[in-house]
């Protein structure tokens, strides 16, 4: 039955393998553990239930032994009254209703095997259940250290050293364009304190160069 064949295709399952090959595997020990919890509780339910056919078939079957002894007794007492018909015919039901038990044994039998099967596969799956909730703990925490560890490794590494040395260089740029900027206006200030200067001299030798030309021509 289906059941059976997803039980033990969970039974059968290496959790160690289904986590190595998992993308995420906290998801995927969280669901390997909610889909034996699922299927788990289908076993359950199905072993009742075939219990409870099994109990009935036993039931059916002893109802129709006790048909069988009640139509011999008929078959008895209609050879007793030399009805010889009637005895015949209680015999015919003697028989059919043996054929009967024989069907009902034969799907006792059968219906035994599948309690034991289900019983057999609700043990291992339980058994598998209480490993999966052992290492469920222990694989996330490995997990989790080992992820921890390769973004460790990352930061160490260097993994972002390109984005920081591009930061770097645009403050590296930023600061050597605010000091030539700074430069740039130190220097105008002193052309501007060297041209007021210059024309401080210069007005200076006119008025000098004025009062020898004056002296000069006697004014």
């Amino acid at each position: 039955m289906a059941l059976l064949e997803r039980v033990a295709t969970l039974v059968r399952a290496n959790l160690n393998d289904l986590i190595d090959k998992a993308e995420e595997p906290e998801k995927m020990i969280k669901q390997v553990i909610l889909d034996m919890q699922n299927q788990l509780l289908q076993v359950k339910t199905q072993v009742a239930i075939a219990i409870a056919d099994e109990h009935l078939l036993e039931k059916k079957k002893q109802e129709n032994d006790e048909k069988v002894q009640e139509w011999m007794r008929k078959a008895e007492l209609a050879v007793d009254k030399k009805q010889d018909d009637l005895a015949r015919a209680a015999l015919l039901r003697v028989e059919s209703y043996r054929e009967l038990s024989a069907n009902f044994l034969q799907q006792i039998e059968d219906q035994k095997a599948q309690v034991e099967n289900l019983k057999s596969a609700l043990r291992k799956l339980d058994q598998k259940m209480a490993e999966a909730n052992a290492k469920a703990d222990l694989l996330i925490t490995r997990h989790r250290r080992a992820r921890a560890a390769t973004r460790a490794t990352d930061a160490q590494s260097g993994v972002n050293a390109h984005a920081n040395s591009n930061t770097f260089d645009r403050m590296k740029r930023k600061v050597a364009r605010e000091e030539a900027v700074g430069q740039a206006k130190a220097e105008l200030l002193a052309d501007d304190v060297d041209n007021r200067l210059a024309v401080l001299e210069k007005e200076d030798r006119i008025n000098q160069l004025l009062a020898e030309l004056k002296t000069k021509r006697g004014a």
